[in-house]
């Protein structure tokens, strides 16, 4: 043994990992809140982009609807005829709009993969440091 080095006890030891283990897990916590509101920003400004993008399209649906069914009634097309095809081609388009919202918010993968790594590595740490 060094001569220069004193001899620290088992309970300083255990004293000393168990606050560095504490300090750990504080951090290990701290990581994951701050992944966890990247994420959820992320999310949140996707469903804001959704609803506003639906708001809109509604809003826009209900006036070029109105207009479409004009434009065939005027051609000589029975009134519900016309409103039936309107229906059916704005409602389509509608539909195909809000799923490629829900498809970009599904492709984001909302695990917190730092913290992942991180806890793993803590686990060998601690399983090294208690051997």
């Amino acid at each position: 043994m060094d001569a220069s080095r004193p001899e620290r006890s088992i309970a300083d030891l255990l004293s000393d990992l168990s606050q560095q283990t504490t300090d750990l897990i504080r951090h290990e916590f701290r990581l994951a809140q701050v992944e966890f509101g990247a994420k959820l920003a992320l999310v949140g400004r996707s469903s804001a982009l959704i609803g506003a993008g639906a708001a809109l399209a509604m809003t826009a649906l209900v006036v070029l609807a109105g207009t479409v069914v004009l434009f065939l009634i005027a051609r000589g097309m029975a009134p519900w005829v016309s409103a039936l095809i309107t229906t059916l081609l704005f409602g389509i388009t509608g539909g195909a709009l809000l799923q490629s919202g829900v498809t970009k918010l599904k492709h984001q993968d909302l695990t917190p993969a730092q913290t992942i790594d991180s806890l793993k590595e803590t686990t060998q740490w601690l399983k090294r440091e208690t051997r």
